[in-house]
């Protein structure tokens, strides 16, 4: 009797083991589904756009329409800012694309600097036209090639997923259709002739990628990063810990360290070689119902800024999405908000807890700054703004403009209507730099 009970309970068991292996497979695949869907749409539209960007520019040499082409430079800026959120969502981190990536920022950038000008007092001149002539060259390359490898995509059936397996493995892949794709658009961008793009920005892709150039402090070595990322992330005892180097096309070199708390809950952070700097942490565990308020969650946020050496920030903005708060805050200098200078975490409002970090800006950003001496006053600067605008608040604040330049602006913060708005006034020549349309709070559905 009792031999068939245990007997019962085993399979009983059994079974319950074996549908439990059965669910997490299916999940996993779900999971798996989703994401090489996403790649997939994400690769196809960015075929599709670069096939538009080449069209747009060919369109914009042949046009003699001075009114007709500003819209279509517009046009070219939409596309290139379109096409670089694509590049964004296919999983390229390990894989040399950054000449192309700031191929497609630097054609943004000229096209809207042009585009916005008055071009019947400053018309295209001589160089701007060559300009032009090698990006239709260049993005003709560039659809040719992605247009090779998404018909072999489709022809032999290939998946993003194996991509990220390929680019994630120790050897090196020989015979990947798709990374022999990329690796060749990025070689084909590396070998055209020099471009005169005229004023550009000073942070574009190249300066960032050599984080070290900003960053203060002495090499450390991976034992040091370990230490380093447990003490920011507050972990004491964790089951294991992995530091491994970025890749050497990585946009900054630092160490990855992954630790791994428990089966569940793995959180990432990448330390800088030189100077042993967080730049970037997130902590993978769910997130249960919310308990803390999103007021609360900015004050974890400042304290833990403030244990870890920030000075002088200040709440720039907070937003709540499900059980996480997502806040920003930037540096304050004499009274002067600082916006280049910012810094991001992410709190879980369940526990308070900081799960996400994310300091690219401040440490790229934050220097010395001396302001100009001969500014308007406040009452020229509010003259600039719309007589149509309810002002509530104003100060001054340093913002960046279009081509990456500092700016020292009277910022308005007013309304119109039922919407907010900021408004930046030049505070050294009175013109309005940039109006923000502030983002309402995210509804509540029961």
């Amino acid at each position: 009797m009792i031999r068939n009970v245990i007997i019962g309970i085993l399979t009983v068991a059994l079974i319950g083991t074996g549908y439990w292996g059965y669910t997490e497979h299916q999940e996993k695949n779900s999971i798996l589904i989703k994401a090489e869907n996403n790649y997939q749409r994400a690769f196809h539209q960015l075929t599709y756009r670069i096939d538009q960007l080449n069209e747009e520019i060919g369109t914009v040499l042949a046009m003699n329409s001075k009114k007709s082409l500003s819209p279509a430079l517009a046009e070219v800026w939409r596309i290139t800012s379109e096409a670089r959120g694509d590049v964004g969502q296919l999983p390229l981190s390990l894989l040399p694309f950054n000449k192309t990536e700031e191929f497609l920022s630097n054609i943004g950038d000229f096209s809207y600097r042009v585009a916005v000008r008055d071009l019947d007092k400053e018309p295209l001149t001589k160089e701007e036209m060559n300009t032009l002539k090698k990006l239709y060259e260049t993005s003709n390359e560039i659809k040719q090639e992605l247009r090779k490898v998404q018909s072999l995509a489709i022809k032999n059936n290939l998946r993003w997923m194996d991509v990220e397996l390929a680019l994630a493995s120790e050897k090196e892949p020989t015979d990947n259709t798709i990374v022999d794709g990329f690796k060749t658009v990025e070689k084909n961008v590396e070998q055209i002739s020099e471009v005169n793009w005229g004023e550009t920005k000073p942070d574009q892709l190249q300066e960032k990628v050599n984080l070290d150039h900003y960053l203060k402090g002495k090499p450390i070595t991976k034992n040091q990063a370990k230490k380093i990322a447990l003490s920011f992330a507050n972990i004491k005892n964790p089951k294991k810990v992995e530091v491994n180097e970025t890749f050497q096309h990585s946009k900054y070199t630092a160490y990855n360290v992954t630790i791994h708390e428990n089966d569940r809950e793995t959180t990432y952070i990448d330390i800088s070689k030189k100077g042993g700097h967080p730049v970037w942490m997130l902590n993978s565990r769910d997130v249960k119902e919310a308990k803390i308020s999103l007021n609360e969650a900015t004050q974890r946020a400042e304290k833990f800024l403030k244990k870890h050496g920030f000075k002088n920030m200040t709440l720039a903005d907070s937003n709540q999405f499900d059980n996480v708060g997502i806040v920003t805050f930037v540096h304050l200098m004499d009274n002067v908000i600082v916006y280049p200078d910012s810094v991001t975490l992410k709190v879980a409002l369940d526990n308070g807890e900081i799960i996400g970090y994310e300091a690219i800006n401040y440490l790229t950003s934050h220097k010395q700054r001396t302001l100009p001496k001969k500014i308007i006053s406040l009452k020229e600067a509010h003259k600039q703004v719309n007589p149509n605008v309810e002002i509530h608040e104003e100060q001054l604040a340093i913002i960046k403009n279009d081509l990456g330049k500092e700016i020292l602006c009277y910022e308005f913060i007013g309304t119109l209507g039922d919407d907010t708005y900021k408004m930046y006034i030049n505070a050294t020549n009175g013109e309005e730099e940039k109006v923000e349309k502030l983002k309402e709070a995210e509804p509540l559905y029961s």
